[in-house]
């Protein structure tokens, strides 16, 4: 038989055949009847995942109502804190773009000289895909101000006198 397809025609139909071809063995068996299977669920796999914004919050010094350890998951709220929604209302209120919600007072600020009381908090976790280790007192103005922009994540206390 002559052929009437072109060289370059058949060029491309010898290598189109030779393609499909490799392919068959690939589709030919299943993966199970190969002895292909995946690979068993691993436990933390099955366990529903935590929330990437959760922090834990240890308050000392505050008053017995107040004083304890304290999970916040946000996004969904959740967790064991007097007020999850509203400690992630405020986290949310407080997060900007290239700005650190949990930094630390300034060096060389000039703070008025309140003291606060002897209140304590250290906060740690993850907040936007940060890691947070936060800690805050009310040794000064300042310190007051910042923890007072945290409430309800810390607890509303006193002005001092």
């Amino acid at each position: 038989m002559v052929s009437d397809l072109p060289v370059a025609g058949r060029r491309l139909l010898v290598s189109s055949l030779a393609a499909v071809a490799s392919l068959v063995p690939l589709t030919a068996a299943p993966a199970v009847a190969a002895g292909a299977m995946p690979p068993p669920v691993r436990p933390e796999d099955r366990a529903p995942r935590q929330s990437a914004d959760h922090l834990t919050v240890v308050v000392r010094h505050a008053g017995t109502e107040r004083d304890g350890t304290f999970d916040v998951s946000c996004h969904p709220g959740a967790g064991h804190h007097p007020d999850v929604a509203g400690a992630c209302r405020t986290l949310d209120s407080h997060t900007r773009w290239g700005r650190d919600p949990f930094a630390p007072v300034p060096s060389g600020s000039n703070c008025t000289m309140l003291y606060g009381g002897p209140a304590t908090a250290h906060v740690t976790g993850t907040w936007a895909g940060r890691p947070v280790d936060a800690t805050y007192n009310r040794g000064d103005g300042c310190e007051i101000g910042r923890w007072d922009r945290m409430v309800p994540l810390l607890p509303k206390l006193g002005s001092p006198v």
